[in-house]
């Protein structure tokens, strides 16, 4: 029986990957993410070998280029991509079929007016402004190198724009920046979009009246802002999400497919 071309593709996607991991993950990796990733060292040992082979895979498959005058080096790319896998511990590279290339700057960058072609999106600030990171549907992810060693080395803050912005690539798959990434059926959305739209307007009315958060307030920009803020937050502070916002951090759970406020209390 002929294979079907989808499942061709997935098949040789599968062969090419296995190879990728053929090849031991060299020690001077382990190094780097030993050295730049301090949630590396709360993961346990089986979690620390599949985060090493998804590293392994995402440097392999992704176009890499560094900018403005920034030597791109194996420590950057270990350190960016370590830093993404954590939020496919749980899931597959499946979530990362959006991101094409990956662009470092040293540090941050000047990102002219948006200006979307042929249904782009673009998760970036309107107008000239300075930012850490940008992510495009179909594009790249722009990151800022410094600020990227700055949220990989503390892993409790509830800030990582890798984090935040690998979150806005896995939003737009379905072609939208809409805070809601593909769900199973009619139920997960359902369920997504109750959860979500009472966190998001509590959010912004605790913003409006300058009260203190748990989700900063840069989060109440947008629904996709939204979902990358509260992304990080639940990666990095998953104790305290847990607490403060129990059903988003279930549905965050449910969708990532990892229960780290287990871990914290453990």
């Amino acid at each position: 029986m002929r294979r079907s071309l989808p499942g061709v593709f997935r098949w040789l996607t599968e062969r090419r990957r296995r190879r990728i991991l053929e090849h031991p993950f060299p020690l001077r990796w382990e190094a780097y993410l030993q050295a730049n990733l301090a949630a590396y060292h709360l993961l346990d040992d089986d979690e620390r070998q599949r985060l090493r082979e998804l590293t392994q895979v995402f440097i392999a498959e992704k176009h890499w280029e560094g900018c403005g005058g920034l030597a791109l080096t194996d420590e950057i790319k270990v350190t960016i991509a370590g830093q993404a896998c954590l939020l496919i511990l749980g899931r597959s590279h499946d979530l990362f079929r959006g991101v094409a290339s990956i662009l470092v700057y040293p540090s941050a960058v000047v990102m002219p007016p948006a200006r979307p072609l042929h249904n782009q999106i673009v998760t970036a600030p309107i107008g000239d402004q300075v930012v850490i990171g940008a992510a495009h549907r179909g594009g790249p992810i722009v990151l800022a190198w410094d600020a990227v060693q700055a949220g990989g080395l503390d892993a409790h803050d509830g800030r990582n724009v890798v984090l935040h912005e690998l979150a806005h690539a896995i939003d737009m798959l379905d072609h939208r920046a809409d805070g809601t990434p593909l769900l199973d059926g009619a139920a997960q959305r359902a369920a997504w979009a109750e959860v979500c739209s009472q966190a998001y307007l509590a959010l912004r009315a605790r913003v409006d009246h300058d009260e203190p958060s748990l989700l900063r307030a840069y989060g109440a920009t947008s629904e996709a802002e939204f979902f990358a803020v509260a992304t990080e937050v639940f990666f990095e502070q998953p104790h305290e999400l847990a607490r403060e916002e129990p059903a988003l951090y279930a549905l965050l759970a449910g969708f990532y497919n990892l229960d780290l406020a287990a871990r914290a209390r453990r």
